[in-house]
């Protein structure tokens, strides 16, 4: 990594290029097409020579990313000129050429940059003169086509110096592209021209037009790409905080100040020598990832995936450190860079503001003084805009690092752009002494938990750099990347939009979401210990450790430096270890067991408690990203919510089992007074004590009237789409046999359905009653007739044995998994002391197409009983739960038999052959984190 680069000519030597050429020439006189396949030929070995060589190169370190750019570009320019001067002396040669027998040929848009990614287009503004004959269109069309066998992607306009001006003139696109021309050969004079007439006839006076075009685009831009520069697989290229916004800062700059060079930025004042290396060293990172980029998938691809991400970490040379895996620490490095680039295009606007404000003639510098009078709470107000009274505001007292927010906040300002990058460039100031000083602490706690926009405020600090020193535990998950398919931000990412989100829930805006947890939240006693806990219960990610574990500790610390009571501090460390809990059982465990609420209920031990972690569990899933969240999820965690809290007050839940068997046996016979007493007595007797605990009465009544239209039929298939839950429930009544529920999840793989939950009964005269409630692919309800009756037909069919499962849930998703660029180690838990009644073993693995088939097709041969099922995936990490009996309906204590249920889990997440669920990217729910 150490030696010098190697010169230019070891991409391609322009010298050797030309005998090479001069030579074809020479071979094949009098025969254009042998000419050109030769021509080609050579080219393309020059191009593969010159790209190995590169790359070669850019892998001896990431920051040479600009040096393989800029590598390539001189590759690109050598091959164009050389196929130039061959086109106009060896295939349209002209003796005496007039001016109309001119041609100049000019790199425009990204390649007149002078860089180039692998796959990057090429970029050609071919300048005729005024007056044309048909040699120049001749030489045009020769060299594009020799450029197109190469294969390489052309982008070209044949113009005047006069279209060029018309033309940018009306299209700000157009006129970017010329920015940036840079001659590459032919007639210079022509080149010269179209430079002096674009600064005289398009760019003078046209300044504020253009960096407003700009700026605009810039923001659409970010919308289309994702407005965080957070996002887990980023778009280097037109993604915030990508490439193109340092390329918006770089045509802005050219265009307004006329420079060349991005040093030029120096002299004008407009960033400091250490602005301008954090320019470069940006600039430099990102190239090295958009080239490596290119490389490694072989094409033109922008946007940093999954499946990418680790053989690109590799090759830049990242290694494992700290609990961080290699992956991660390059995709922080990358989010790092991304901050950068949002620190420059801050401090690059207030330049630009302070420049047009300088520009203001005699009344305009008159009323703008007037307004820097106005004091507010110790800042000055320029415009509706807070700002320092002076440039040493910060050096006579650090505190006002934090003031400055606290009071934009409370008085819901704007930071005016120069005092944001008076801040960034005061950040040596924040040290222990300003982190134990206890009006600096006040403020902070006050601007977290404040009652307007603590998001927003947090978000501006944290890119300032302000936040992750004043809390140095924040700042070791900034840029903080998980690898894996479920988290869609960055660590520091999510806890900013999960404060956010509980804003909102108290505010009452996510009341259609959210409505239980609106209504909790106004009945909060500790508002300020609940906005803690959300804000910490991530805050340890990326250690050796369990960050949930490690967090209560960081809770413990934290708080009271911030002037937190001893109760509130208890509060929010309890809080903080346990925000995975409440997900993890709402969802891996059956709630109508009544030990899961018994054992859920002894660890909250208190209704607020119940009540904090019932929102922190809400604002943590819905923080994770778009499409996590759930009618599914908001209804399970609502019925633990509810078991929960009548068991603390001592309510309905405490009845004793067989008053609540008779209760419901009472209530659906009332349901049923149609029926005559004989066949309601005979069908309540049907049904064991587990099945009267597990539904209300109105799913209840739906069987009974379902079972009684059945009238002997070997299946009868009932679907129930519940669009509010973004579920649809599958009832299955059959004639039991082994195997069956096993079937069933088969027929759902193969139509693309994905099985979340399951209850599974047998009924005393040999009848099963399956209830799967299940989704698509993208995590909705499932309504639509055809897909409804194809189900049906699909289960007779895999009962019947016409249809094998896993036959055709390989064949229907073969090469669609996103999941095979993860490892994650297989794992079987068999617990006995979850449930009264029942064995539950949860299963942890890699999701793939099929897996709840193979998994429950195991535990079938095994000659077990599955009493619930309870799918859970999050993003390519499968969690599944059963809850299980052996043949003779008792518990798996056998050690023999554990040890044989554990064998046979393990080979069915281990074989990819027995498939049953489709690899979708299904998002986990934040609760699993820890892992």
């Amino acid at each position: 990594m150490g030696r010098m680069l190697p010169s230019l000519l070891e991409i391609v030597d322009p010298s050797r290029l030309k005998t090479q050429l001069d030579a074809i020439a020479v071979a094949h006189k009098g025969n254009g097409e042998a000419q050109k396949r030769a021509l080609v030929e050579v080219f393309k070995a020059t191009l593969a020579a010159g790209r190995a060589k590169a790359r070669e190169r850019l892998e001896q370190g990431a920051h040479r990313g600009r040096a393989c750019a800029e590598s390539l570009c001189y590759l690109q320019d050598t091959i164009i000129r050389a196929l130039h001067d061959y086109a106009v002396e060896q295939v349209y040669p002209v003796a005496n050429p007039s001016s109309a027998e001119n041609l100049s040929i000019a790199a425009v848009g990204g390649y007149g940059r002078g860089t180039l990614a692998p796959g990057s287009d090429i970029d050609l503004l071919f300048l005729l003169p005024y007056k044309q004959t048909p040699w120049g269109e001749s030489v045009v069309e020769y060299m594009l086509y020799v450029l197109w066998d190469l294969g390489l992607k052309v982008g070209h306009s044949t113009r005047t110096v006069t279209d060029c001006i018309r033309l940018a003139r009306e299209d700000f696109t157009i006129r970017t592209a010329l920015l940036e021309a840079r001659y590459l050969d032919g007639d210079e004079k022509l080149f010269a021209e179209l430079e002096k007439r674009f600064d005289e006839e398009v760019v003078k006076g046209t300044g504020n037009e253009f960096v407003e075009a700009k700026l605009a685009e810039r923001d659409i831009r970010h919308r289309r790409s994702g407005e965080s520069r957070y996002l887990v697989e980023p778009n280097v290229k037109d993604g915030k905080g990508g490439l193109r916004d340092l390329n918006t800062l770089f045509w802005i700059a050219k265009y307004l100040y006329r420079v060349k060079q991005s040093s030029d930025l120096i002299k004008e004042g407009v960033f400091t020598r250490q602005e301008y290396a954090t320019f470069r060293k940006a600039e430099d990172f990102l190239w090295a990832v958009r080239c490596e980029l290119h490389f490694v998938a072989g094409r033109a691809e922008e946007r940093i995936t999954f499946d990418i991400q680790t053989e690109m970490a590799n090759r830049l040379g990242y290694h494992g450190h700290a609990g961080l895996k290699a992956v991660e620490r390059f995709m922080k490095h990358y989010f790092l860079v991304a901050k950068d680039v949002g620190d420059l295009t801050r401090i690059f606007c207030a330049a630009l503001e302070d420049q047009e404000r300088k520009k203001k003639p005699g009344i305009g510098r008159f009323m703008q003084k007037l307004r820097r009078k106005k004091v507010i709470k110790g800042f000055k107000l320029e415009g509706d805009r807070l700002s320092f009274t002076s440039d040493k505001a910060v050096e006579n007292d650090p505190v006002n690092l934090v003031r400055i927010f606290h009071v934009a906040d409370a008085d819901g300002l704007d930071i005016h752009p120069d005092a944001l990058k008076l801040v960034t460039r005061s950040l040596k100031f924040i040290g222990a002494e300003l982190r134990a000083d206890a009006e600096a602490n006040r403020l902070f706690l006050e601007i977290l938990t404040s009652r307007k926009e603590p998001e927003r405020t947090l978000r501006l600090m944290n890119e300032a750099g302000v936040l992750g020193r004043f809390v140095p535990d924040f700042g070791r998950i900034v840029a903080l990347m998980q690898f894996n398919m479920y988290h869609h931000y960055t660590a520091d990412e999510h806890l900013l939009r999960a404060i956010g989100i509980l804003s909102e829930v108290e505010k009452g805006g996510e009341h259609t979401d959210h409505p239980l947890a609106t209504e909790i939240m106004s009945k909060i006693q500790s508002r300020n210990a609940l906005f803690m806990s959300v804000f910490l219960h991530d805050i340890a990610k990326g250690r050796d450790e369990d960050h949930s574990d490690a967090g209560e500790r960081i809770a413990r610390h934290l708080c009271p430096r911030l002037g937190m009571s001893a109760g509130e501090t208890e509060t929010v460390a309890w809080l903080v270890k346990n925000h995975l809990v409440m997900s993890d059982v709402a969802q891996r465990r059956d709630i109508s067991d009544p030990r899961t609420v018994k054992d859920f209920a002894d660890l909250v031990q208190s209704p607020e408690r119940l009540k904090m972690l019932f929102v922190l569990t809400v604002v943590d899933i819905k923080a994770v990203g778009p499409g996590v969240w759930n009618g599914w999820k908001a209804q399970l965690l609502r019925e633990l919510y509810f078991e929960t809290a009548a068991l603390l007050q001592g309510g309905e839940s405490a009845v004793n089992r067989a008053g609540r068997v008779a209760e419901a046996k009472e209530a659906l016979g009332l349901r049923l007074a149609d029926w005559p007493e004989a066949e309601r007595a005979n069908y309540k007797a049907r049904h064991t004590d587990g099945y009267w605990l597990a539904f209300d009465t109105d799913t209840q009544e739906r069987h009974a009237r379902l079972i009684a239209e059945a009238k002997g039929a070997a299946l009868t298939v009932a679907a129930q789409p519940e669009p509010t839950r973004d579920v649809t429930v599958l009832t299955l009544y059959a004639e039991d046999h082994p195997g069956l529920f096993s079937r069933f999840a088969g027929a759902c793989a193969i139509l693309g359905m994905n099985i979340v939950d399951a209850k599974i009964f047998t009924t005393r005269d040999g009848m099963a009653l399956d209830m799967l409630w299940v989704q698509d692919e993208a995590g909705g309800a499932i309504s639509e007739p055809r897909r409804i009756k194809r189900l049906e037909e699909t289960i007779r069919k895999v009962l019947a044995g016409e249809v094998l499962p896993p036959e055709m849930i390989e064949q229907r998703f073969k090469g669609e998994s996103r999941t095979e660029a993860f490892s994650i180690a297989p794992q079987v838990f068999i617990d006995n002391d979850a449930s009264d009644t029942y064995t539950v073993i949860e299963v942890n693995g890699l999701d793939r197409p099929g897996l709840v088939h193979a998994l429950t097709k195991a535990l079938f041969h095994l000659g077990l009983t599955i009493g619930s099922a309870h799918i859970t995936t999050y993003g390519e990490r499968a969690v599944d739960v059963f809850y299980v009996k052996d043949v003779i309906g008792h518990k798996v204590t056998n050690a023999n038999k554990k040890k044989a249920v554990e064998r046979h889990l393990l080979d069915a997440l281990a074989n990819p052959t027995q498939n049953a669920r489709p690899a979708k990217s299904r998002r986990r729910d934040e609760i699993v984190a820890a892992e």
